[in-house]
Formats: C-alpha cells, sequence, structure tokens
C-alpha cells in the first residue's frame, strides 16, 4: 500500500504533540484525515471516516484510548490501532494485548520507528516499539496467561471485585455462600500469583480493572 493510500486520524490532548504528530505524518506522504483532542471526538471520527490507521493517546478526556478501541471494534471497525503514549510499564501492556492492539509506540520513539510500526501494522503484524524493554512485554504475556486459567465461575468474580462489589453482595447475586466465595478468591490469588496480604486481590482488581472487565 502507498503512502498516500494510508488515511490516518491522530488523537491526543496534548495540542503541540497533536500538531507536531500530524505535520509529520502529512510531510511524509500519509493521508492524515482527523485529529481530537479527546476520546469521544476520536472515536465519532474512526466510526465516520474509516480511516486505516488510528493513532491513539492513553490518557484523553472523556475516554481513554482502550476504550475507544473497545467501542470501535464492539462497531465491527476496521481500522487498525497504534497507542501512541508515554507509558511502558506492563501494566499498560497488558491492556495492550488484551485488547489486540496493533501497535504501541512511546512518545519518545523517533518518526523512523513511527513509520516502521506503521509498515508493520499494514502488512497485518503486530508492532511494539523497541524501545520497550523485552521483560514488561513477557510480564503482560504472563499476566494475561495466568487470567486464561481462572474457570468462568473465578472470572465472573473477579470481573465483580473489581467493579467493587463487596463479597456479601457477590454472594447474594450468584446465589452462593460467603464460604464459597472466600474459597474462590482464595483460588484466584493462587493462580494469579499473588502474594497473600490483606485485601491484595481486591487492590490487584481495581488496578487491573480495564482488562479485567474486558474478559
Amino acid at each position: 500500500m502507498n503512502k498516500e493510500d494510508i488515511t490516518v486520524i491522530v488523537a491526543d490532548d496534548h495540542p503541540m504533540l497533536l500538531k507536531g504528530l500530524n505535520d509529520e505524518l502529512s510531510n511524509s506522504g500519509y493521508t492524515v484525515i482527523g485529529q481530537a483532542d479527546n476520546g469521544i471526538k476520536a472515536l465519532e471520527l474512526i466510526l465516520k471516516l474509516k480511516p486505516t490507521i488510528a493513532f491513539l493517546d492513553i490518557d484523553m478526556p472523556i475516554l481513554n484510548g482502550f476504550e475507544v478501541i473497545k467501542m470501535a471494534r464492539e462497531k465491527s471497525s476496521g481500522t487498525k490501532f497504534i497507542i501512541l503514549s508515554f507509558h511502558k510499564e506492563s501494566y499498560y501492556l497488558v491492556q495492550a494485548k488484551t485488547f489486540q492492539i496493533n501497535g504501541y509506540l512511546l512518545k519518545e520513539d523517533s518518526f523512523f520507528e513511527i513509520e516502521r510500526c506503521i509498515d508493520e501494522v499494514v502488512a497485518g503484524n503486530v508492532y511494539f516499539s523497541k524501545s520497550i524493554d523485552a521483560q514488561p512485554i513477557m510480564e503482560a504475556t504472563e499476566e494475561l496467561k495466568r487470567l486464561n486459567l481462572l474457570t468462568l465461575s473465578e472470572t465472573k468474580i473477579l470481573k465483580l471485585i473489581a467493579q467493587k462489589i463487596s463479597n456479601q453482595e457477590i454472594a447474594e447475586s450468584l446465589s452462593l455462600s460467603i464460604r464459597t466465595i472466600e474459597k474462590h478468591r482464595s483460588n484466584i490469588i493462587d493462580k494469579l500469583g499473588l502474594k497473600k496480604e490483606n485485601n491484595v486481590l481486591t487492590n490487584w482488581a481495581l488496578m487491573n480493572r480495564s482488562t479485567i472487565l474486558s474478559q
């Protein structure tokens, strides 16, 4: 595919970064068809204009980048998504892998790296920035594997925990005893490889809320 045939939308709530990436892409021959400074505008442009690629920041007002991707895909969007962020912690990489994002770049990356990512994504591959150490990506992959070890019942309970629902309320909603819920919680902790400390599962579930609720 020629550069001019690749249509792009760029979404970032930092005006200078938004303009900078827009100018770089346009000057390099790509067809930039839209810009957005918040998540809801980005979603509207994606659904309306159907770009080849959407570059999304994670931390945007109204909807974050992951939420935009989830909602766009629920509408059967064929757009390929590249995250462009400051974040390189495994927590964010887990979410990227969960949502099967096509590319993940850092804002410190050169434009050469961005173009290499575009080429890989258009070719149907998944691309993670070379600036990200292999260890966080491996950790993210392992966390996802551990989530896949949970039974349907355990996954359902973990989702309720991530929504700040108490053991009593979970037990009542599932017609189970508190003791059964506590046993499930213990099994989940073991499967996820968490330390057995007070509130460890609740804290972990809240930290990984987006990933859990997308399962």
